[in-house]
């Protein structure tokens, strides 16, 4: 823990440039972090910024969440997408991407580059707690004050975030903000950012906090008033230079052939003529590559069978379309299309009093132009009117390929008296766990119990069953 949380200046390395949404703002030039005696606040931001790339592409979060959320599936070595014990490590997280961001904090050279990385902390912090529960939180990255953090509980957690979004959004000003590749200094579109994540993480706790006058449905109606992201030029997202710097996705084919998509997805999608359909998934690695597949594999198949289906259909889909996996891709954090249909739930709650159905179809036709899509027809929408299922499925199917929301959208419907799982999953007919459940949460790391013994055990005695893949985080009510 004591390394963990003092010793480490920053990422294994740190990307330098200056300006911003350019190829040349990845910058050029890589220095050795014992050899900085002052940090480079610029750098340490760009950094940051493109370390969350991970977060909703490849990174472990997402690219289990997305397995466990049916997504993808494995094609060589199945294991993740069968539920094998899924102990991974969040001290990499606090150790690289928070600390960064908290030596811009501590420095405070500049109070829009402040309020920026207390934004992208707070979306960091989102994906651990959703992944693992209760984790350090108030504690963290404290240095010697606290090299033995508590674990703050999941509804403390969840409550922090949505403070400390809430005070970083109104804390931008026009001072400068030097390395942002995500926005381009632009203060206007951070602070939509900030609103858009506060909403997304307040409508996570609508089965847990579902009232209209709790403090849930508050920041949702707080988020909106303030400004959200309402169009796709909008969207947080990062443009990948190519190069030395690639976008996950393109790594993810290079040289390799891992993931599938998932028969459950490419199944949905043809039930309900979807468009999205094309975009989604290639039958091929190559880049550049406009050869759509709708053959997904089925999921969940130890590695003898997976293989047999491939080998037998070769044009099976791959994760995105060739065009959509370039070197020079953008990737997505958080769209306009996710933001609709979570402010489409809201109103369907009572939470707010805007239109479900226009919200609905607006989120709809977002997620299609977001893939260089017609907007929605009547007959489509027709199809799947904007129930709580349907604004469910609909959320599933936007949030692609961000693995870890399809994650957290599913679970917290598997568990919700009034849905009972949208869209239906049914677990991996190979699934190696005992309980042949579909994993609810990633388990602690054996060095959390040896270097924070006791705080680990006062997060598991919190967990129903202990610290297993098959309790439920705090929101994922049961």
């Amino acid at each position: 823990m004591k390394k963990r949380y003092i010793y480490t200046l920053a990422a294994a390395f740190v990307w330098f440039g200056t300006g911003c949404n350019k190829a040349k703002d990845f910058g050029d030039l890589n220095q050795n972090p014992t050899q900085t005696t002052k940090p480079i606040i610029s750098a340490l931001l760009t950094n940051s910024e493109v370390s969350i790339a991970g977060l909703s592409t490849t990174g472990t979060p997402a690219i289990a969440g997305g397995q466990y959320a049916q997504y993808f599936t494995e094609t060589q070595y199945s294991g993740t997408s069968l539920y094998n014990l899924p102990q991974n490590d969040f001290g990499g997280y606090y150790s690289g991407t928070l600390y960064d961001l908290q030596n811009i904090i501590n420095l405070n050279q500049s109070k829009a580059s402040s309020a920026v990385a207390k934004i992208i902390q707070q979306y960091v912090y989102w994906v651990i707690t959703d992944s693992w529960g209760d984790v350090p939180y108030s504690d963290a990255l404290k240095g010697l004050d606290a090299i033995q953090p508590k674990y703050d509980t999941q509804e403390d957690i969840y409550k922090g975030i949505l403070a400390t979004l809430t005070s970083a959004q109104t804390e931008l000003d026009g001072s400068s903000l030097a390395g942002d590749i995500i926005y381009g200094g632009d203060i206007a579109s951070w602070k939509r950012a900030a609103n858009s994540i506060k909403l997304l993480a307040a409508i996570q706790l609508s089965a847990k906090v579902p009232a209209a006058s709790g403090y849930a449905a508050t920041a949702v109606k707080e988020a909106i008033a303030a400004g959200v992201i309402e169009q796709n030029s909008q969207n947080m997202k990062i443009a990948f230079p190519g190069g030395s710097y690639k976008s996950p996705w393109y790594n993810q084919y290079d040289g390799r052939k891992d993931f599938a998509e998932s028969k459950t997805m490419t199944d949905l999608l043809k039930g309900l003529n979807d468009t999205r359909l094309a975009p989604f998934g290639g039958n091929n690695e190559a880049i550049d590559s406009i050869k759509t597949s709708d053959i997904g594999v089925p999921y969940g198949l130890a590695r003898n069978s997976v293989l047999a289906f491939i080998e037998a259909n070769p044009k099976w889909a791959r994760v995105l379309r060739g065009d959509f996996r370039k070197a020079n891709g953008t990737i997505t954090i958080v769209t306009a299309s996710e933001v609709y249909l979570a402010r489409a739930e809201a109103a369907y709650l009572g939470w707010t009093t805007e239109k479900v159905a226009d919200l609905y179809k607006d989120g709809i036709d977002a997620s299609n132009d977001q893939w260089g899509l017609a907007p929605s027809t009547a007959a489509y929408r027709a199809a799947v009117p904007p129930t709580i299922a349907n604004i469910t499925i609909q959320r599933w199917i936007a949030s692609y390929p961000d693995g870890h929301q399809a994650w957290n959208i599913w679970r917290k419907s598997a568990t919700n008296a009034n849905l009972k799982g949208y869209p239906a999953l049914n677990p991996a007919p190979d699934a190696t766990n005992a309980s042949k459940k579909i994993v609810s949460r990633f388990v602690y790391v054996p060095n959390e119990y040896s270097s924070n013994e006791k705080n680990v055990k006062v997060a598991v005695a919190r967990l129903t069953g202990g610290d297993s893949q098959d309790a439920h985080v705090w929101w994922d009510v049961d």
